[in-house]
């Protein structure tokens, strides 16, 4: 996810971003909690990912 591309947004899309991003963290989550994940380095790119598009966001603000 880059940046640039963040901050040229609407902040209802950055909004509308974070819960499709949440969403995925838990299904992430979920997968890792069955022993169904291949690559739980995924988890820890969504909440980079997530925080990244509150940093945009705040910044708008």
């Amino acid at each position: 996810m880059d940046i640039e591309e963040l901050k040229n947004l609407e902040k209802t899309e950055l909004l509308e971003k974070v819960d499709a991003l949440k969403q995925e963290l838990f299904h992430f989550r979920s997968q890792l909690a069955m022993g169904r994940m291949e690559n739980p380095m995924k988890i820890r790119e969504a909440k980079r990912n997530i925080a990244r598009v509150r940093t945009v966001i705040q910044q708008k603000s």
